[in-house]
């Protein structure tokens, strides 16, 4: 699934992240593969949303989020 698909307050791991200068933005932010994410709050309207990565918390568009294709975390998987 893609990023900005995932629930509000789940877990989720990076599988990959498209190529270009946004994703390699993306990248350098800690959104590489194996990194766990937490989803956050979502503005009122939906965008954006926070995400905690890495001890930092990240505020990405929906369009942004797009870029990056996780899967949900062991833990959120077996709850």
């Amino acid at each position: 699934m893609k990023l900005h698909e995932a629930p509000t307050g789940t877990t989720v791991v990076v599988e990959s992240v498209a190529d270009g200068p946004t994703g390699h933005r993306l990248g350098a932010l800690g959104f590489v593969p194996g990194t766990t994410i937490q989803v956050g709050r979502r503005a009122p309207l939906g965008d954006p949303t926070v995400y905690r990565v890495r001890g930092a918390d990240l505020a990405i568009r929906r369009g942004t989020a797009a870029l990056v294709e996780v899967r949900f975390a062991v833990d959120e998987v077996a709850s």
